[in-house]
């Protein structure tokens, strides 16, 4: 095929500009029964330059005839080439007049397609009634895919208003973006807007034509539409800015409805914050959540039309375990706050995603979810389930900053990883520390005013914030932004008070030479004690050298990064230390739960990086364990601890010590705590007792296994699971497989073929890599193959990579079956999951050299972030056995 663009030039990966698209009229006729689709689109463009050739993205379809019609010449174009690019995913149009700048012209391009299960551009999801498979179709454009539904400008920037029309089958619901302004069943008169002999041989009366309000101008990613059998659950909540009553639906297919109330719930509660918060209005009629049952990403944002996954929306209010509700919550929250952060604001182009993903973890998971759900501690749980998880990534060398380059769509989809979202959120979440919640959020609101309908950078966010806190944000902010990693604090005391240091932290130790350029402008949020006992918070010390002093009375307890809302590590002397963690463990600390969780993140993080012993880590948990009552930080402790049995899976001495030290510390939880919830229990008590159970499971504990092994036996003999409570699935399911045989792995293949919840069957999919009998794990590697829903494959990976009996099966599965992988989540976000899943934990030398031998001369180019991040993993592994086994023994001995 000819090349479009001269590989290297500035535009390779950019469409050109001298035409922009105004408007699209979008037809499409979707054929449930034979898996297609067909229709045209009618692209009205302004002419920018003047020029005889259009070029725009096309994927995977089959393009029929175009035509062209020039306002200004006043005639109908028919093109004289047409080029296809399959590798750029463009086709071109070239004609013999001349469009002259400041014209109009209207392209229109007729194509069919194929529904696929490809979970991209528009496809078909499978779901079972009445003993058969039936069929939905939907879209999922984000990043690059809207081109593999109809040809169109599918980049961010190039934002245009929409006509969708959808031509069905009469007994099918049509959802798009907008609402349906009509819809009729086709007759001999049906006009289907454009050449009807497209859609010639439609039985009248059999079919039906659904036309929807033309959209706001909007990015083609953001586009949506989807075709079934649906039923819906209904509510409507007040906008406050305008007073209207805005319509809120939530579609499922008829066996999932009863399960759907909670997330639209969730929807009705959080839409009127954010328009109060951002005094910006939400300017669409009515906004959907469409849930599937194939679907690649956890949900998606589309402008009216959310879409997602079952488990992300679905719960069953009677079998509803906690840590479901919370992750509905999240992800409902977090995709209405990018009605705001991507769809009325988008980003110019995809290296600011950050813009979209980074606001949205923020704006809904924490400080939304926390208005509505204070008693989730939302703030503390962002420690643990972004923050840390953040800088874990970032300390690699192989990290990329948060605004990266990402030129073409294999670069593009990977950047979707935890640097965009949890390191954006929680640089943006430093940031509103250090100004104040109101004034950010006052900012925050400023640039979406300045940039309604329209597209952003980074300075145009710092603006907003400028302007409203008086700050010179980009000063202290573009480093965070701009620049790989963050800084380990190093504390000393001196007579004056402390000296403190900032070097780049890496998960092999600190940076050096090139590693270590970077002076990051660091918020201290320095936490001391007066003379009258009362803490005092410097808010205002900032670290914006490599080495600076500060005035305290380090003769009492202090601490830095208070409140754990600061991006990076901080490394005390061992006397600094001791004195924190003494502090820490009394009742009434002035250090609150959030100090407690960073400081337990903190101590195993440096110790992997050899800055600390890994003893030390130990005893603070140990100390910490001995008065702690907070679940989060019994959760950062059981993080943690398994992260070290992890590491240490092949020395299977240290692993029995290990558990004999987890099963210390929760053992006595679980007797404090019992096996049964009952309603009034609080949501700590809930969430302890599941998280204590499941660590004295995973440990050994043989009072635990006895336990949860009875109640599953009554279920298999009964079929009555009322005994095992819906926080307890994961923890019995994976604990009777692990020690159990062909009985209890039956009886776990059946909840999956007939889950009683989303979460039921995500529990069976775990569990199903748990065994530790060599036979029954063939039979999971068989069932990924020929079985397992694509969108259920990394739940089916994250099961098998914590089976650490049986993790080089894994390793093995996935080298054998690279090349079905490959053809299977080539295009997909589930790629990356599954290569650092197969083989970030190993630990060894042979084994690194053993992958990147596997991995020479393949191309890597749709995963090169995640293996480059899982070769850094394996080389950290084995730097922090080598370093630190010895320290590790001679503690587990003392114990």
């Amino acid at each position: 095929m000819a090349t479009l663009t001269t590989p290297g030039a500035p535009d390779e990966y950019r469409l050109p500009t001298n035409v922009k698209p105004a408007h699209y009229d979008v037809t499409i006729k979707t054929d449930l029964e034979n898996l297609n689709f067909e229709g045209f689109v009618r692209i009205e463009l302004d002419v920018k330059k003047p020029t005889s050739r259009i070029v725009l993205n096309t994927s995977g379809l089959d393009l029929g005839q175009a035509t062209l019609y020039s306002d200004s010449l006043k005639k109908e174009l028919a093109p004289s080439e047409q080029t296809l690019d399959t590798a750029s995913e463009r086709v071109a149009y070239s004609v013999n007049d001349t469009l002259p700048a400041g014209s109009k012209a209207f392209l229109k391009v007729s194509f069919k397609g194929e529904l696929t299960g490809s979970m991209m551009g528009y496809y078909k999801s499978t779901y079972e009634e009445d003993g058969k498979n039936k069929y939905y179709a939907l879209t999922q454009f984000e990043p690059t895919a809207a081109r593999r539904a109809f040809p169109c400008w599918d980049e961010p920037l190039l934002k245009a208003t929409f006509g969708i029309t959808l031509i069905s089958r009469a007994d099918t619901t049509n959802l798009s973006n907008m609402p349906a302004i009509s819809e009729e069943t086709v007759t001999p008169n049906t006009d289907f807007g454009g050449d009807a002999s497209l859609f010639s041989g439609l039985k009248d009366g059999q079919w039906k034509v659904t036309k929807f309000q033309t959209t706001p101008p909007m990015s083609s990613y953001i586009v949506a539409f989807a075709n079934g059998h649906f039923k819906y659950l209904e509510d409507s909540v007040v906008l406050p800015l305008s007073g209207k009553t805005l319509p809120l639906r939530i579609y499922t297919t008829a066996e999932y409805i009863h399960q759907a109330q909670f997330a639209l719930d969730i929807k009705k509660a959080v839409l009127p914050i954010y328009e109060k918060i951002f005094d910006v209005g939400y300017p669409l009629p009515k906004l959907d959540t469409l849930v599937a049952s194939d679907f690649d990403a956890g949900a998606m944002e589309n402008w009216g039309l959310i879409t997602g996954r079952t488990n992300a929306f679905l719960l069953d209010p009677k079998k509803a375990d906690l840590q479901a509700k919370k992750q509905i919550a999240a992800t409902q929250s977090h995709e209405v706050a990018h009605m705001w952060f991507g769809n009325i604001t988008t980003m110019e182009w995809w290296n600011y995603l950050y813009l979209n993903e980074g606001f949205a973890t923020l704006m809904g998971e924490v400080i939304i979810a926390g208005e509505v759900f204070p008693e989730w501690k939302v703030d503390s749980n962002f420690i643990s389930e972004h923050l840390n998880r953040a800088l874990g990534l970032d300390a690699k060398p192989s990290s990329h900053p948060i605004e990266v380059d990402c030129p073409d769509a294999n670069h593009i989809n990977q950047i979707f990883d935890s640097l965009s979202y949890s390191k954006a959120a929680s640089v943006l979440r430093m940031l509103s520390n250090y100004v104040g919640e109101d004034r950010f959020l006052k900012g925050v609101s400023i640039y979406l005013k300045n940039k309604l309908y329209g597209n952003s950078v980074t300075n145009d966010l710092w603006e907003g914030i400028s302007q409203a806190t008086g700050i010179d944000v980009p000063k202290i902010m573009d480093t965070w932004i701009k620049k790989i990693g963050f800084p380990v604090i190093t504390v000393t005391e001196t007579p004056e008070g402390i000296r403190v240091r900032q070097d780049r932290f890496l998960e092999r130790g600190k940076g050096e030479g090139a590693d270590n350029e970077t002076i990051w402008n660091v918020p201290l949020r320095i936490l001391s004690i007066d003379s009258n006992g009362k803490p005092v918070l410097d808010n205002s010390a900032l670290l914006t050298e490599r080495e600076q002093t500060f005035k305290i009375d380090s003769s009492k307890p202090f601490k830095l990064n208070t409140g754990t809302s600061g991006v990076y590590r901080v490394l005390y002397e061992p006397k600094t230390l001791a004195k924190i963690g003494e502090e820490a463990a009394k009742d009434g600390s002035v250090f609150s739960l959030n100090d407690r969780l960073g400081l337990v993140y903190d101590s195993v993080a440096l110790s992997k990086a050899g800055l600390a012993q890994v003893s030390s880590a130990l005893t603070l948990m140990d100390i910490l364990g001995k008065t702690e009552n907070e679940y989060l930080v019994w959760s950062g402790i059981a993080d943690n601890l398994s992260a070290l049995v992890s590491t240490w899976w092949e020395n299977q001495a240290v692993v029995d010590q290990l558990n004999a030290v987890r099963g210390a510390l929760f053992v006595p939880l679980v007797k404090k705590l019992g096996f049964d919830y009952s309603s009034s229990d609080s949501v700590d008590t809930t969430l302890l007792r599941t998280l204590a159970l499941s660590q004295a499971a995973a440990a050994g504990d043989p009072s635990v296994i006895k336990e949860l092994q009875s109640r599953f036996e009554h279920f298999m003999k009964t079929g009555d699971d009322s005994r095992i409570p819906a926080d307890l699935q994961r923890a019995t399911f994976s604990t009777v497989v692990r020690r159990g045989g062909r009985a209890e792995y039956n009886a776990i293949i059946g909840i999956y073929d007939k889950p009683s919840t989303p979460t039921a069957r995500v529990a069976a999919i775990v569990a199903m890599g748990a065994t530790h009998d060599v036979k029954l794990l063939q039979e999971t590697y068989s069932f990924i193959k020929n079985k397992s829903r694509d969108q259920d494959i990394v739940y089916f990976f994250r099961g098998l990579s914590d089976n650490i009996k049986m993790r080089r099966g894994m390793v093995a599965y996935f080298e054998n079956e690279y090349d079905a992988l490959i053809e299977r989540f080539g295009g997909n976000f589930t790629l990356q999951y599954l290569v650092t899943l197969s083989f970030s934990f190993l630990s060894t030398n042979e084994d690194l050299k053993k992958t990147e031998e596997f991995f020479k001369g393949r191309d890597t180019s749709k995963y090169s972030m995640a293996l480059a991040q899982s070769l850094d993993s394996i080389r950290a592994r084995i730097q922090f056995i080598e370093r630190s086994t010895s320290d590790l023994e001679k503690w587990l001995k003392e114990q």
